[in-house]
């Protein structure tokens, strides 16, 4: 090999080895949960010197030398170790070797989390999108500009996880040009490979037909140099997805709070030991150097690592006023605009005007994907929602998954990073749940914790609730849920303009935003919701977040005479309120949030201080829900102003919506219920 990567391999291998030491020397300091790659040097290395700016690279916990391959500073890493406000990454919110990256003269990274094994759908994604870009817009045409490569680092022990195997199955369905790098030191955490795994990655990926893999000594630099060569320049060339099952060991703690004295003994330390890919190098580059040259490489590297760690521990610490920023990054969309009721227009139903809104998207904009289970264009959707979409725009564009939820919601954490807008849907509410990980770990805490520089900017549709028989697996409602993860927007629209101008706002928002479309609305067949039907608005036509709306107004007498009241709703229960207000003389407002969040809480607040009375309605079940969060908060902003306790009417507190009509009925709210809530409220 050349003697010039060999002197810089050992000046970094045993950069992380001084840095090891450093920080067991300093646990006072280096106080917050990290890892080191310590006898994973090699591979780590090898790996990143294959590397170039354009491409997108996803390491793990334990990659430090693979940061440091890439071109970081051991003190730009020490930043993030020390929790700093100059942290290049996460401005000290997250751990050691969790990085993101964007810059111009490095491979990207997208936002890094600690689940191990979840980082693998999202960079998948990204290799989705790179292909998407190769084979529809024509990114690469020029034949002297070398196509991007993806690479996803992760150890054996979480090639368990359900995850990996969707992402794996989608690469090799789809010849994504990725590369799965397989770290196996043996353990996973104190579990050992006999005890977790039947098999290990190589031998699992046997299962994947069109997987090309490979196995070497990842302690070796020599061999793991060349195998990575080889396979990132296949890649790079050939398009096709690859799996490196490189063996390693662990010289150091699993992390510095689960440490090897606590369950390793002195007879595995040793084995481990064997094989430290530091004196193998040190042994090899003494073939070709002096002592000498090796030690005053030691010496300048124990030096400077002091240096830069004195100087990580004196540097500045996050500012405490700005820990609330990077939440969300702002949304062009603030104004209500375009025309919501053209003159000359035919009414649609709900389910036409999202696929109305998404075909104009997509005329639009090359870059708008829309995938999902049944989407494509042999049905478009079993609730057509899609349909005509996929024969439109085409089979690269319009496509169908295989029945994997996770890969569905995360793969567009991967698929947003290089610069598309990817559409996704979830066939029912009740099933989401598989896709949680992905949406709680990877999705929404990407912005936040990139400072703002992985941003996810999808739509993931979500067609929810009741409708008659749909039963326990097809009927549920997950809002309450689903507000319970922080750094998402949530759309719950209760008609066709509604629908159309949130799903134009949606798009146009570079954030992620999950919306709620009520099976039961779409195409107004329940009897009382053909107000769900309206004017399609005009193609220019966007409804901001967090703007609800007054769709049923109590008359000023009623007001005045303190014989009013208002409903707080949204989806179907906008049409059991506007029902049940039949019975009131203009006696009851009715306020359809439209987004759930952001909430338009000015509106609520200022209506119910109008009235004094006040009733949210819900689909959900009613114990614990966002209804019964939301009747809180009205209490206290509202307490002078209310002539009654802030009331509450939900479905009853079942497991699961039950599959016959009858008793389906009796769990759900309708306007009978809510008739009988007002006169008791009316009545206070």
């Amino acid at each position: 090999m050349d003697k010039n990567i060999l002197l810089e391999t050992y000046r970094l291998m045993y950069s992380v080895k001084v840095m090891a030491e450093t920080y067991e020397a300093n646990r006072p300091i280096t106080k917050y949960v990290h890892s080191t790659s310590r006898g994973h040097e090699a591979i780590q290395l090898a790996a990143a010197f294959q590397l170039k700016p354009q491409d997108w690279v996803s390491p793990y916990y334990r990659d430090e030398s693979l940061l440091l391959g890439m071109g970081w500073t051991p003190y730009e890493l020490m930043l993030q170790l020390l929790t700093k406000g100059d942290d290049p990454f996460t401005g000290g919110r997250s751990y050691y070797s969790h990085p993101n990256s964007l810059a111009d003269d490095k491979p990207k990274i997208i936002h890094q989390s600690s689940a191990t094994g979840m980082q693998v759908i999202p960079t998948t994604g990204v290799a989705q999108g790179i292909q998407y870009k190769e084979h529809v817009k024509g990114y690469w045409t020029n034949n002297d500009e070398e196509k991007p490569v993806v690479i996803c680092s992760l150890g054996d022990a979480s090639v368990t996880e359900g995850e990996v195997s969707e992402a794996l199955q989608f690469a090799v369905l789809k010849n994504l040009p990725i590369i799965y790098l397989i770290q196996d030191n043996e353990w996973g955490i104190s579990v050992t490979s006999a005890e977790g795994r039947a098999m290990d990655a190589y031998e699992y990926a046997e299962g994947f037909k069109g997987l090309n893999k490979i196995r070497v000594d990842g302690t070796d630099f020599a061999a793991s140099y060349d195998t990575m060569r080889k396979v990132v320049n296949h890649v790079r060339e050939h398009r096709k997805p690859w799996l490196v099952h490189a063996k390693c060991s662990l010289l150091n703690h699993h992390t510095s709070g689960v440490r090897k004295e606590f369950y390793r003994t002195d007879e595995d330390l040793a084995k481990h030991a064997q094989n430290d890919p530091l004196p193998k190098l040190r042994e090899k580059l003494l073939n070709s150097v002096t002592e000498d040259v090796v030690r005053v490489i030691e010496e300048e590297v124990t030096a400077t690592i002091k240096q830069q760690f004195d100087k990580a521990v004196a540097a500045t610490e996050p500012d405490p006023s700005k820990v609330g920023e990077h939440v969300f990054v702002p949304t062009p969309i603030t104004e209500e605009k375009g025309e919501r009721q053209p003159a000359g227009k035919d009414k649609v139903i709900m389910v036409d005007a999202a696929l109305f809104a998404i075909r104009e998207l997509m005329e639009e904009n090359p870059e708008c994907l829309l995938y999902g289970q049944d989407v494509g264009k042999r049905l478009g959707g079993v609730f057509r929602e899609a349909a005509t979409l996929g024969d439109q725009f085409g089979d690269q564009r319009v496509f169908n998954t295989a029945i994997q939820e996770a890969y569905i919601i995360g793969s567009t954490v991967g698929v947003s990073a290089v610069g598309l807008k990817p559409i996704v849907e979830v066939q029912f509410a009740d099933y989401i749940y598989p896709g949680f990980n992905q949406l709680v770990t990877e999705i929404s805490k990407s912005c936040y914790l990139s400072c703002g520089k992985f941003p996810v900017s999808t739509i993931i549709r979500v067609p929810i609730g009741a409708y008659g028989g749909g039963g326990p697996y097809h009927s549920g409602s997950v809002e309450s849920t689903l507000l319970s993860i922080k750094g998402i927007k949530i759309a719950y629209p209760s008609n066709a303009a509604d629908m159309k101008g949130l799903m134009k706002a949606a798009y146009y928002d570079p954030n992620p935003v999950v919306m709620l479309e009520h099976k039961g609305l779409y195409w107004s067949k329940v009897p009382g919701t053909e107000d769900a039907k309206t004017i399609e608005p005009s193609r220019d036509y966007v409804l901001p977040f967090g703007k609800g709306a007054v769709v049923l107004k109590a008359s000023e007498e009623a007001i005045e005479n303190g014989e009013s009241a208002c409903i707080i709703t949204y989806g179907m229960g906008v049409y059991w309120a506007k029902a049940a207000a039949k019975f009131f003389n203009n006696q009851i407002e009715v306020v359809d949030l439209r987004t759930l969040f952001p909430l338009d809480e000015e509106l609520i607040y200022a209506t119910v201080q109008k009235h004094g009375k006040c009733l949210i309605l819900t689909e959900e079940q009613q114990n614990n829900s966002f209804a019964e969060a939301l009747a809180g908060r009205i209490s206290k902003n509202c307490f002078r102003f209310l002539d009654a306790p802030v009331d509450v009417l939900g479905a009853l507190n079942l497991p699961a919506v039950p599959l016959n009509m009858g008793l389906e009925a009796a769990m759900l709210p309708n306007a009978e219920k809510v008739k009988e809530r007002l006169v008791q409220l009316l009545g206070y």
